[in-house]
Order: C-alpha cells, then structure tokens, then sequence
C-alpha cells in the first residue's frame, strides 16, 4: 500500500496557539514553509481555504516556483467558479508544476462559511451540486472531443479544453465529508477519502461505508485509498511529550479566554466532540482536549508521545486500510521540520519492511 505525508502551508504563521498577524499573505514565510516541507519529506502540502483567506491557487502557484519535488493539494469549494474553468485552471497549474496538483473537494461543512461566498443551499443540495460539479471536471480533463451536458446545475453547449493535466487519467481528487450524502458521493468520485483523526472503529466503520459506496457505482472498493489527519505533539520522552501538550492546552485556553465554541454543523466534528466526551485520550494515544475547547473545527485530534510511540500508532491506522497521514504542528513550521527528522522516516522504513516479508512470502 505505502505510505504519503501531507503537510499544511498557511499564507501566514498562525495556528491555535498562535494568533494570526499581518501581513494576512506573508510571501517569505510561504516560500520557507514550502521549502521545509519538502526538505522534511513530504509527499504534498495541503493549501486550506475559507471564506475570509487567500486563494488555494495562487499560493500553490507561488510556493511552487520555490520548491522543486513535493506536490500541492488544495482545498476547493465547488460551486463558486463554472466547473470548465475550474477545470482548465487546474489543468494549467498542473502543467507549470509537472503533474504536481491535487485537489480536496469541501462541499461545505458551515452554512455561514458558504453564505459569506453567496452559497444559500443546504447541505445535501450542496453535495448534489459537488457530485455534477466533480463529473464534469473530470470530463473536462479527460475528453478528446467537446461535449454537451445538461444537469440539474449547470448546461453546457461544446464544453472543451485545449490544456489537459499532466497526471493521468486526471489530477487526483481527495474528497471529504461524512454525512450519508458526502459518503455516497466520494464512492463515485474519491481517489482518496480524508478523514480527520478518529477512533480505531470509527476509521474501520468509514472505510466499509465508502467501500460499500463505490461498490453501488460499479467501482472496485480497493481503488480508493484513504487519508487521516492528526495534529502530532512530539518530544524526546513521553512525560516531556505530555508536558508539552498541557502547556499546548493552557496556551489555546488563554488565547480563546471566555469564548465558548459553536456547535459544528459537521457530521466529521461531531464525531470527534463524542470521542473527547469519552476522556482526555481514547484508542492509548489520541488526544481529544484540543478538539474539545474548539468545537472540533477542522484537524483538531493529536498523537502524544515520543516519534516512536507516534510512529507506532500511526502504523496502527496503515494496517486499518490508512495510506495517507496528513500531519500538522501546532508549531507549525518548527514542528514540520521535526516530523521529518524522524517520525516520517521510522512510519516510512516500517511500511516498507512489512511490504518486503509480504512479498518475499508471496515470492516464496
């Protein structure tokens, strides 16, 4: 199966325990946190998006001159620009990158996020949307001759584009979402499905569903692979791994002061709050404090301990069916510096140990 590293790149330093400072694009910290990311090894950088930020694309762009290997996943709401030229903005990013481009389709977890941007429809409205918005983008990637479409959301008379992607049969769409509707949609569309960082039976129960999923639309299950985020608090033993996260805790604390976190809409965050109910760690190793005092907003679950026990824990969720880690500090750049003096090499030799006895007993 192997194993990728995703990384985060913001346009600015900021994370939970570092409030966010002008200038809101930051070119030299963008530049650095690319160049550390491939340096730490890192397969790919995912470029987040909301409603108030930067453009994904453009970032991606501009950090892309700057590094020569890793690639660039970037957050994308359908819906907002026609799917065709979507499609040849993608295509075209991916041609100056040589086959560098991903994208992570977020139909929106938050109606006051998607209204900012003018988007009134609910969520299952939204999916319907993303699963004709995603169809034709890979249409559009992959047909040698125009055609016409007309859905439910959009009509189209000899839709076409000259510029294709370099990776073939088009760029990889990492999907993400858990309502009924987000899973019937990513097993038509998934070539990866993304979770946050969730329980041992919550990650096994996602996987049979998406599977199950892309069985109804005459996929094979095992063509989709699977991504789970963690948030990994590391240092040298494990009381000084948990000391670091205590004062991870206080500093979150005393930035939010009285702030009390929204109830999420998201099916994926909800999840993570009822594990955070059940105690400050679940599954040995899971961390839900964090996840608590922020509403589970985004990739808020951590892994405490030394980059062995992490390590360890990590290959826990690759023999679960996991081939994706996306793993991100609350120190952001530091901390991606970190991971890759250790932790991504030891998850890195131990996958490839295991998958040399597998095929030495096949061989044999």
């Amino acid at each position: 199966m192997g194993v990728d590293f995703i990384g985060m790149i913001s346009s600015r330093h900021q994370s939970e325990t570092h409030p966010a400072r002008a200038p809101v694009v930051d070119k030299d910290y963008v530049r650095r946190f690319a160049q550390a990311h491939e340096n730490a090894g890192f397969d790919r950088i995912l470029i987040p998006l909301n409603s108030t930020g930067p453009d994904p694309l453009l970032i991606a762009a501009y950090a892309a001159h700057h590094v020569e290997r890793i690639g660039f996943m970037l957050a994308y709401r359908p819906g907002f620009t026609a799917p065709t030229w979507a499609a040849r903005q993608f295509a075209t990013l991916d041609q100056f990158t040589g086959g560098r481009i991903a994208i992570h389709v977020i139909s929106g977890g938050d109606d006051s996020e998607q209204q900012r941007d003018g988007d009134f429809l609910d969520k299952d409205q939204r999916y319907a949307r993303t699963d004709e918005y995603v169809g034709l983008l890979k249409r559009v990637w992959t047909s040698d001759a125009p055609f016409d479409h007309e859905g439910a959301h959009y009509w189209l008379k000899a839709a076409f584009s000259e510029v294709k992607p370099v990776s073939r049969p088009h760029i990889p769409v990492y999907f993400g979402g858990s309502s009924d509707a987000a899973i019937e949609v990513a097993g038509k569309h998934a070539d990866v499905y993304a979770l946050w960082g969730e329980r041992h039976s919550e990650v096994r129960d996602t996987i049979a569903r998406v599977r199950a999923a892309a069985i109804r639309h005459g996929r094979n299950p095992h063509d989709i692979r699977f991504s789970l985020s963690f948030r990994p608090v590391l240092a040298r033993t494990e009381t000084e791994a948990w000391r670091r996260a205590d004062d991870i805790l206080a500093t979150i604390k005393a930035i939010r002061g009285d702030t009390v976190a929204k109830t999420p809409q998201a099916i994926g965050s909800q999840r993570l709050l009822a594990a955070a109910a059940e105690g400050r760690v679940v599954d040995k190793r899971l961390w839900t404090e964090v996840a608590a005092i922020t509403g589970a907003r985004g990739n808020t679950s951590a892994l405490v301990g030394t980059p062995a026990q992490v390590a360890e824990t990590l290959l826990e969720y690759h023999d679960l069916g996991i081939t994706t880690f996306l793993i991100r500090g609350f120190d952001p750049l530091e901390d991606a510096v970190d991971y890759g003096r250790e932790l991504i090499p030891l998850v890195r030799q131990e996958v490839a140990r295991r998958e040399a006895v597998m095929s030495d007993a096949a061989a044999g």
